[in-house]
């Protein structure tokens, strides 16, 4: 933008996401029997660990009625509108706050506005390695959603912490582990909706993502105007509260608890 004009920076994002789809094109397929690079003993090796009811051709998916029920289904998604609500403060706001509201320059905006998506990509497959651990060492209650739930109350406290830091830099970098914090429960959400729907995780998921959609449009102009109104600390504070409940909504959620009982390969319930 400094040294090209604004547009050019949509040009160069729009060079990305043609190379992005051109490599999703030519890499990505349906499935594992579809892709050239799967050795017959690798597909041998994954379809050894299908379920039977993954195996099967006819595919049941959960009625809405009963996604709708249920509590599980409602907590994770509360919890990923509080997730979305912060998440955006930082795609939509943070670059603002540090420009006008801290003080700092274009070109130093810039520079520590990129601190907490380094945070979030860090974070975020950080996340998935210890839910996974988690869950194997412990079960997917704790796996899952006692690690949600303390990620988002940490996130709580970064958020809180770093909005009333007077140094700028400082500041952001708190700011940016708070960002950082949250995304730590990032797998969790996705994990325990395919844990507890099955074949319908991509309905149930989308579902969930909702929630974290009509977060990102509630921040776009709730944040301002609290910052407004009452000051951009203020601003975060209410963040760091979604957090907390967020966090507390986790505690609702059983990842065992399927929509609908799974069966067995001879058609019972079990």
């Amino acid at each position: 933008m400094l040294n090209w004009g604004w547009r050019a920076s949509f040009w160069v994002c729009a060079a990305i996401g043609l190379v992005a789809g051109l490599v999703w094109y030519f890499a990505a397929r349906d499935t594992p029997a579809d892709h050239p690079q799967v050795s017959a003993s690798e597909l041998a090796l994954i379809q050894s660990g299908l379920t039977a009811a993954a195996k099967a051709d006819k595919k049941e998916f959960v009625p809405w009625a009963v996604v709708l029920r249920s509590k599980d289904v409602w907590a994770v998604t509360l919890s990923y509108f509080c997730f979305g609500y912060v998440a955006w403060i930082f795609f939509s706001w943070f670059y603002t706050y540090l420009a006008q509201v801290r003080g700092l320059d274009l070109k130093t905006s810039a520079f520590y506005a990129m601190l907490p998506f380094l945070a979030m990509a860090a974070c975020s497959p950080l996340g998935g390695l210890l839910s996974d651990r988690l869950t194997r060492a412990f079960g997917p209650k704790v796996g899952r959603c006692h690690l949600a739930a303390v990620a988002l109350a940490g996130a709580a406290v970064f958020i809180a912490s770093g909005s009333q830091v007077q140094s700028v830099r400082v500041a952001s970098v708190v700011l940016a582990g708070g960002a950082g914090t949250l995304y730590l429960a990032q797998s969790s959400f996705w994990s325990v909706t395919a844990d507890i729907s099955g074949t319908s995780s991509g309905s149930v998921s989308g579902f969930m993502n909702m929630g974290a959609q009509i977060g990102g449009m509630v921040t776009a102009s709730l944040t301002p105007a609290i910052g407004d109104r009452y000051g951009w600390t203020a601003s975060f504070l209410v963040g760091a509260a979604l957090c907390v409940v967020g966090a507390l909504a986790w505690l609702l959620v059983d990842p065992t608890r399927a929509l609908v009982p799974a069966m067995t390969p001879e058609g019972v319930q079990r």
